[in-house]
């Protein structure tokens, strides 16, 4: 949307330095932006953007806010809120926000497909919550198999031992989870971003190789993005599927501890 020339020259400046992943930056020019013209909720967006890729996402969420209130039309608004919330685990908020995005476009695609991930992510949280509790149970079982036969001791203390180990997994495949779910989201923020570019709107875009970060075309830059969307999207869900079979293993684990402490003592 059309806006104050010296803001919307301090807007294309942000946008370019986003693209190159300067959040910093961006965020600077934005807010130079906002400063000229605080009406235009273009600028609370794209600074929404930048915190989130630092992963600053009460910030996010507060110009996201910021962003609904100067227009409650802009649909991008409630999908930057909706995915603040969600990083700050408010499921409920966040859905919420994408329901209110959807009262003014029920046909944003955008809105419905942020829906269904944060569903499965408020569903994938619930079930490590439900699998530490399982590891928080077994770990402090150990109290009554004291007055065991020592081989059944010896049993049980065999099965704890690969009970933490398994939960240890278990563990460290969540955290693989959140680095690819980060990955692919500010992938996904980037590419969004730079299709709200006017074309002709920057002369430099620079694209991360390693630690450094290499000169390229628009069309190279957005074939990354794809290519790391997909790649992370598949790592996703090969991680989930991973985390499932080892929260199966953890109960599984447990009841044989359990069963066993049982009939020893029976």
């Amino acid at each position: 949307m059309p806006g104050i020339p010296e803001a919307e020259a301090k807007k294309d400046l942000g946008n370019k330095a986003f693209a190159a992943k300067d959040y910093d930056e961006a965020i600077k020019y934005y807010t130079a932006a906002i400063s000229i013209d605080s009406k235009n909720c273009v600028y609370y967006s794209n600074r929404s953007a930048c915190h989130g890729g630092k992963g600053d996402w009460e910030k996010a969420a507060n110009d996201a806010k910021e962003c609904i209130k100067v227009n409650p039309e802009f649909i991008k608004g409630y999908y930057r809120l909706a995915n603040a919330q969600s990083e700050l685990n408010q499921f409920d908020a966040a859905l919420a926000t994408v329901k209110q995005g959807m009262a003014v476009d029920s046909n944003n695609s955008q809105l419905q497909k942020q829906m269904r991930q944060i569903k499965a992510k408020r569903d994938n949280q619930r079930r490590v919550q439900n699998a530490t509790k399982t590891a928080t149970s077994a770990a402090t079982d150990n109290a009554p198999i004291r007055s065991l036969d020592p081989s059944v001791i010896k049993e049980v203390q065999d099965l704890q031992a690969q009970y933490r180990t398994t939960a240890k997994e278990f563990r460290d495949v969540q955290g693989k989870i959140r680095r690819a779910q980060l990955a692919k989201r500010t992938s996904e923020l980037t590419k969004n971003q730079l299709e709200e570019l006017p074309d002709g709107s920057y002369s430099k875009l620079y694209r991360p190789v390693g630690k450094m970060f290499m000169l390229a075309s628009e069309s190279e830059i957005t074939t990354h993005l794809d290519e790391t969307i997909e790649k992370e999207g598949k790592n996703e869900t090969s991680l989930s599927s991973k985390m499932e079979y080892l929260e199966k293993m953890m109960k599984s684990q447990q009841q044989n501890i359990q069963e066993l402490t049982k009939s020893a003592s029976e």
